[in-house]
């Protein structure tokens, strides 16, 4: 593939197949490589690592309850280099959370595909900084 040295390579957490399928067909359409998906958080932990990903977009919801800080923060023990991009159902303190936890940058599920585009463009920059 011609520009694979710079395609963002993705890993994709989600509990929904259809919020998944939403998201992989959006990074497709951007040129990002979707390295690996997951349906839950042992998963998650499991195999991302593992795929040499740069960017991992992870559903707060997914996270063990009352341990989203302490899992996203093991996360980023087993994936340091990579940026974490927190999907949230619910602004709030659920966006402070996410930072708080290490997240690099949060997107709303409810966003506009436009917006939600802008802001993984944004992440995907930092990857190449």
């Amino acid at each position: 593939m011609l520009y694979a040295d710079s395609m963002t390579r993705v890993y994709l957490a989600d509990s929904k197949p259809e919020e998944r399928s939403a998201l992989r067909m959006l990074l497709l359409d951007m040129k990002m490589e979707v390295v690996g998906e997951a349906e839950d958080w042992a998963t998650t932990l499991a195999q991302a690592p593992v795929t040499h990903l740069d960017m991992l977009l992870v559903d707060w919801d997914l996270l063990p309850i009352n341990l989203g800080i302490e899992s996203l923060a093991e996360l980023r023990l087993a994936c340091p280099a990579a940026i974490v991009v927190v999907l949230i159902s619910h602004m709030g303190a659920r966006q402070q959370a996410a930072i708080s936890a290490g997240a690099d940058m949060f997107i709303s599920k409810s966003e506009t595909p436009s917006r939600v585009t802008e802001r993984l463009r944004l992440a995907a920059a930092s990857v190449r900084a």
